[in-house]
């Protein structure tokens, strides 16, 4: 028996499921077998818990490169590194550039390779408020490099308090899985910023159906160092993801002619 059916079935499961009463919502949306993306809105670091444990299938998130460096650091941190890897969750590398495209190749093949179940959270970080936040470009590219379906999940109620004895808490945790999205015209070519926003937008827009979120087109990141105000947060409120931009043009595949033949 692998490793995270273990921790999933023996501890993980039945400790949430007494602690929190979660509930979920469209896991016949979910194929049975082979990759599958599920891309989140992210409330707190419960939801890298309760989405595994409520799922019929084995899931991997792709975290943070550093985390998985545990030299020179505490027992904690070495506790935490062999965990991550004994389950199968993938490093990442968020410094940015080429390292980071490298990153996500590597995230895709390691989909390929396994047909997991992979998480992705595009606001790049947990909202600071309740509030849904600009999505980061490079769930676009993830999802235009492979063949794997796109499913957005809304979380809801999945904030933490503490409960009896400093217990961390939820008030009933729901999970919503919506249909496929499908981003097949743009794939097998190179994407343009124009098209990586755009369907970067789509995704969020998505997750936002599902959770009702208040909207806000900034990055959570942003926030979070304290570089903008609540008035600047308030002019920045959207109905939706993308508001008033256009589907970008399907880009014509190399060697077709005029008549797209």
């Amino acid at each position: 028996m692998h490793p995270y059916t273990v921790f999933k079935t023996l501890l993980f499961r039945p400790v949430i499921r007494l602690l929190w009463r979660p509930w979920i919502e469209g896991v016949e949306n979910v194929p049975s077998s082979g990759p599958v993306i599920l891309v989140s809105n992210h409330v707190s670091w419960g939801d890298t818990l309760v989405t595994p444990a409520m799922l019929p299938r084995q899931m991997t998130f792709p975290a943070k490169a550093e985390i998985f460096d545990a030299r020179g650091k505490g027992p904690a941190a070495k506790l935490v590194a062999w965990f991550l890897r004994t389950v199968g969750i993938q490093p990442m590398d968020r410094s940015g550039g080429r390292a980071s495209v490298g990153s996500l190749e590597a995230v895709n093949e390691h989909l390929r390779r396994t047909g997991l179940v992979l998480g992705i959270y595009p606001e790049g970080t947990r909202s600071p408020d309740g509030r849904l936040y600009k999505g980061k470009t490079g769930v676009a590219r993830l999802v235009l490099s492979g063949e794997a379906p796109v499913l957005p999940v809304g979380l809801v109620s999945s904030e933490i308090h503490r409960g009896p004895l400093g217990v961390p808490m939820m008030h009933r945790p729901g999970i919503r899985i919506g249909r496929p999205l499908d981003f097949s015209e743009y794939r097998g070519t190179t994407p343009s910023r124009e098209v990586l926003r755009w369907v970067t937008d789509e995704i969020m827009a998505a997750i936002q159906e599902l959770t009702g979120q208040e909207y806000v087109d900034v990055y959570a990141s942003s926030v979070k160092t304290g570089a903008l105000s609540e008035a600047d947060l308030a002019d920045k409120v959207l109905a939706r993801p993308g508001l008033g931009t256009t589907k970008p043009p399907v880009p014509v595949a190399a060697g077709a002619g005029a008549d797209g033949a």
